[in-house]
Parts: structure tokens; sequence; C-alpha cells
């Protein structure tokens, strides 16, 4: 048959097309062996272990973890973005009392992965007794990392700042050793390295980032820095991951979410349901470290004594 009209022509020949195309995948479909063309290829096999997410809906979900997919490294980030911090977020930590048994795994991992020098310690873990009459308890101390930073305001030089997503972070390239940021801080939670760091070969190669406080340098002052580099790859810090008791809870303020990798809260509702407060809030700092009461306690004071020296012992039992 010819074409006497160029338009019913080309019509035509579009529809004998987009006819041919249809018949074609219909064709390839149905010698295909998979019932959805959207399964991964590689089959996943489940290994019984649930985790818990927080669904976009606000909701929260189990999945298995297999499905859980691994984070790629992330290539290192300039000193601009690092200073600059993540857009959107608001890190946030609960600490809660009542679950604490004064195990140091968190003072253990936090020294390992920042290598930390021998005999200091990022996080300190305080025996607190707050009257003649009441039960002592074990208070984990991090940097507060305040929205409102003293230490921040009198660095001469910017080596201490803080970045938009909340975090305080110290830039040991610019750090000149004067202390003042250790003296202005309410909280005691810097130390400085007055001797060469004890640094493994890996270690000392490396480019010094913020993010990650390695390597740390002589004359400089360290602290708690909430793994701004596990959290860029979406994962939780290392205090979090090493307590075996679910003590350290990290989120996110502005998805009003926190988790301390096996349970996942809404911020708001158990800052609000525990009396959940700050250290020292008359200060105006306005810490973004929140502490849950120790009531209602996982073990007794007593159990965790096994973990301090003689000395100290001697201290806590008066």
């Amino acid at each position: 048959m010819s074409c006497t009209d160029n338009y019913n022509c080309n019509t035509n020949s579009r529809r004998e097309f987009l006819l041919s195309g249809f018949m074609a995948t219909a064709a390839l479909a149905g010698c295909s062996t998979k019932s959805n063309p959207f399964e991964p290829e590689n089959q996943v096999v489940l290994t019984g272990e649930k985790v818990k997410l927080l669904s976009v809906n606000g909701e929260v979900i189990e999945i298995d973890k297999a499905y859980l997919k691994p984070v790629p490294d992330m290539p290192h980030v300039s000193n601009a973005e690092e200073r600059r911090g993540i857009a959107g977020k608001k890190f946030v930590m609960v600490i809660d009392l009542s679950r604490c048994k004064n195990l140091r795994k968190c003072q253990s991992a936090c020294n390992h992965m920042h290598q930390v020098h021998p005999g200091q310690n990022w996080i300190k873990v305080l025996g607190m007794d707050d009257a003649e009459h009441t039960a002592a308890y074990w208070q984990p101390t991090t940097c507060m990392h305040c929205d409102e930073p003293p230490c921040v305001k009198v660095c001469p030089v910017d080596a201490t700042f803080k970045r938009q997503d909340g975090i305080v972070l110290i830039d040991s390239d610019r750090c000149i050793g004067c202390r003042f940021c250790m003296a202005a801080c309410p909280y005691t939670t810097r130390v400085f390295n007055w001797e060469e760091p004890l640094l493994t070969k890996e270690v000392a190669a490396m480019d010094y980032s913020c993010e990650t406080s390695i390597p740390q340098k002589r004359g400089t002052v360290g602290k708690c820095d909430f793994c701004p580099d596990m959290t860029r790859k979406g994962e939780l810090p290392h205090c979090v991951s090493a307590c075996p008791n679910g003590v350290f809870m990290f989120g996110d303020l502005n998805q009003d979410s926190v988790t301390n990798g096996a349970e996942t809260f809404r911020f708001s509702d158990l800052i609000r349901d525990k009396s959940g407060y700050r250290l020292m809030e008359d200060l105006g700092t306005k810490p973004s470290v929140y502490y849950l009461p120790p009531v209602n306690r996982n073990f007794p004071y007593e159990s965790g004594l096994d973990n301090e020296s003689a000395e100290d012992k001697k201290f806590h039992l008066k």
C-alpha cells in the first residue's frame, strides 16, 4: 500500500515502530526467568538479625540486616568543607545514666580510634554522688558541643570553631597551644598534648584531618569531636557503637531522632518523658549533650568499681 499523504505515512511508520518495540520487549520478558525486573541480580541471604530504622514517615520499622548496603569509603573532604560541616544537620547526643556500669568501652574505643596519648582520655567516666543520702552513679562526660561555646570565643587564631551542624572541632594545623580554650571550657573536657603522640606508622603517614582529629600533634589541644568522619558515612560515633549497654544515643535534632544502634527514639519524647537535662544550663552555653537521670538503674553502682584503680576505689567508697 502506498502513502499519498506524508502525515498519514509518518503516523503509520511511528505506529509500526512502537508496535514492534512492544512486541520485542514482551518477547524478552517472556524469555526472562525473573518475575520482577527490579529484583537485584544477587540474591540476598537473610541473616535473621533484625535492625530497627526510622522510615521517612517517622515510623520505626524492622528489616533484616542483610538488606543494609555497606557505605563505601568517602573521599577526603577539603579543610573548608570540614570546617563548614554537613548541611541540614544538627547533631545531638543523649547519655542514659541509668544504664552505665563504668565498663569504659566508650573510653577505650575513643582513645584507640583517635590515638589519644596514654594517660589521657577524651571521655571521662566519673563517679558522682549528688547528696549525702542519695545513691552514687557513673557519669560519662564528653565535650558538650555547645551552641554558645566559650572556647570558640576566646581562641585567638580560629583553631577552635563551630560548624553549621553543631559540632565544635579543633584545627590542630592552626592551634598555637595557648590553652585559652581549656581555661574557658566550664566542663574541663579538653586535654593538652604535652608530649609527642604515640602514633602507628600508618597514622603518622596520614594527612591531618579536623574530622578524624589524627594524626595529633605535640603542643596542641585535643577533645571529643563527635566523630564527624563517621557521621559523613552515616555511621555512629565510636563511643556509641562500642557501648554494650546502650548508654549513648546519637542523632539529628532536625529529624528529632536518636539511636544507640539497637534502639531508635524520638528525641523530643525521650527528653520529655524521662526528664532529660543538660549540665550547667544556667551558664547559657546550650550544650548538645543531654542526660537522662539515673533512675531505675540496670546495675548497682558498686558493680562498676571493678574498673577503677585501687586508689580510686578508696575514694569512691568513702
